[in-house]
């Protein structure tokens, strides 16, 4: 549930601080004044789009906080993705400037515009004031279904992401079958190329790592003899030589030294540092005798190198790439290889089509199992809201007209409706008049929010088009509504909003800059009669107009 809103440098708003309560709330003015602002600075804050027309004229960026309290979902949602805080709310915030640039927080960290919008979704349903004119479209018909279809059935969702992938799948299959029907020549041709190059890497038989290796092992035979010359001198001077070796002379010289020890204990530090020396020198000893006998000339060894480093480097060049990369060539080509193999084989591509046919058509078939339940269930409970709506003996049916296999499913969605009693049922779009069209997409909004958990429920005009008698019952429908959600409703009737529990005033005042600001205020008893009294007679207020309005608050 929607708990404070604060807008700050929103459009034409200054600073705005309002308090929401559970149940009906409506949100009133004079036409201009800034009904819906609110309404669009509450979609900016869930992640709607904004740029920098939204700043306020002067000012250096909007600024807008939603506190809410959420459902278990949202907590979870919360929790998933590291934005619980301790009081397990949600605190939503958006913050553009006037160069265009958003941020967005949810309890004070930082987040994108996407992870508003997906929380957003869990937190508020906004029924907008064009709803009626989408209503027209096709799409929009199969969405209002589909959502109505996955209250009802929790899988219906799931089934109709699935019928879009495999339909996805399916025709990936059918494109690659055509275009190998289509271009058989072009393909065998490729395939035979790919096949020789294929042939002559495997028979190179390269092994990742294997150049270092080999280099490594080719300079080391090359240098062979420098190297045993080198590692001989080396022993020969440290241990070996006849004239006096270093190990020889650092004992000796430790010796002369230990005895002078007595004498002046300083020197002892020095004994044990050549001591040290000695020991090292002795360690490096044993490791060049271990070299020695590791170390030999091979040139049979070498020679096979000689061809191995040849035959390496002559592939390489014939497949343009560097003797490292040619085991990773062998794979690239070997799936390619494979993948034209897979597409060349019209058996078993017409095989996987079958397969992902039957699949497609086994989900899209429960999928419009789903959907013809969920439509007559919604056409029962518009054609019983119509009745109240003053379209007496009037009816709204929902048809599923098969169609070519889609990723949608098998079926085009239509919306028809009959006026009056004894008339077929047609198509909504060329049938329903401004006003019954607007009394059609309330109810349909109305009944469809009843089936979703959304707490927060706001409906922006979309009782335009309707009058008289029809808007008390479109006030009534709404406060029932709000009996077990929160709904707010941007509203223009004065029996609309005479049913709300609370009830806002939008007005617009000039500052002492001279600029134009709008305000919002919550009305109390006496405010809401004469609010209710301008909405029923406009700028002249009479005491008849107050006396209604009375009776209207009265009920």
């Amino acid at each position: 549930m929607l708990h404070t809103l604060s807008i700050r440098d929103f459009v034409i708003v200054d600073t705005i601080e309002l308090e929401f309560s559970a149940g009906f709330s409506v949100l009133t003015g004079e036409t201009g004044a800034g009904k819906s602002i609110l309404i669009d600075a509450l979609t900016l804050a869930l992640g709607g789009r904004g740029d920098a027309s939204v700043v306020r004229e002067g000012a250096a960026k909007a600024d807008i906080t939603a506190d809410f309290s959420v459902s278990e979902v949202a907590q979870a949602w919360l929790a998933a993705n590291e934005f619980a805080n301790d009081d397990g709310g949600a605190l939503l915030r958006r913050v553009i400037d006037n160069a265009g640039r958003s941020k967005a927080y949810i309890n004070g960290i930082p987040a994108t515009a996407a992870q508003l919008r997906e929380l957003g979704d869990m937190l508020v349903d906004i029924h907008g004031q064009h709803a009626h004119q989408s209503l027209l479209k096709s799409e929009a018909q199969r969405a209002l279904l589909d959502g109505q279809a996955t209250a009802r059935e929790a899988g219906a969702e799931q089934d109709a992401r699935q019928v879009a992938t495999l339909h996805k799948r399916w025709r990936a299959l059918v494109r690659q079958r055509e275009e190998f029907e289509t271009n058989a020549a072009n393909v065998l041709y490729e395939r035979e190329r790919l096949e020789w190059q294929v042939g002559e890497l495997e028979k190179l038989a390269a092994k990742p790592g294997e150049w270092t290796d080999i280099t490594n092992e080719h300079s080391r035979l090359s240098h062979a003899a420098s190297l045993l010359e080198g590692a001989q001198e080396a022993l020969s001077i440290i241990s070996e030589s006849e004239d006096h070796p270093i190990v020889s002379q650092l004992s000796a010289l430790n010796q002369k030294l230990g005895k002078l020890v007595s004498v002046d204990a300083e020197l002892q530090p020095i004994v044990d540092l050549i001591e040290s020396s000695r020991i090292q020198l002795q360690e490096s000893v044993y490791a060049l005798n271990n070299y020695l006998d590791r170390v030999e000339l091979d040139p049979e060894r070498l020679h096979q190198l000689d061809a191995r480093m040849e035959a390496m480097h002559s592939t390489a060049r014939k497949f343009r790439v560097t003797p490292e990369e040619l085991p990773d060539e062998h794979a690239k080509l070997s799936e390619k290889l494979q993948h034209l193999a897979d597409a060349s084989d019209i058996e078993g591509l017409l095989r996987q089509e079958a397969k992902i046919e039957a699949e497609y058509r086994a989900v899209a078939e429960r999928l419009s199992a789903t959907r013809r339940a969920a439509a007559l269930e919604l056409g029962q409970a518009v054609t019983r809201a119509m009745q109240e709506l003053s379209m007496t003996g009037g009816s709204f049916e929902i048809a599923l007209n098969p169609c070519e296999p889609a990723a949608h499913g098998l079926e085009q969605v239509e919306f028809l409706v009959a006026g009056h009693a004894g008339t077929a049922p047609r198509s909504l779009a060329k049938v329903a008049s401004g006003g019954e069209l607007a009394r059609i997409a309330l109810a349909i909004s109305v009944i469809t929010s009843h089936a979703t958990t959304t707490p927060t429920l706001i409906f922006d005009e979309v009782d335009s088009g309707i009058g008289g008698a029809v808007a008390e019952v479109v006030g009534r429908l709404l406060k029932r509504l709000g009996q077990g959600r929160q709904v707010l409703c941007v509203t223009h009737l004065p029996q609309v909003a005479s049913q709300a529990n609370q009830h806002f005033q939008v007005a617009k005042s000039t500052l002492d800059n001279g600029k134009t600001a709008s305000r919002i205020d919550m009305l109390d008893a006496k405010a809401r009669v004469e609010e209710v009294a301008r909405m029923l007679g406009g700028l002249e207020i009479t005491a008849t107009t107050r006396k209604h309005a009375r009776e209207l608050l009265a009920i």
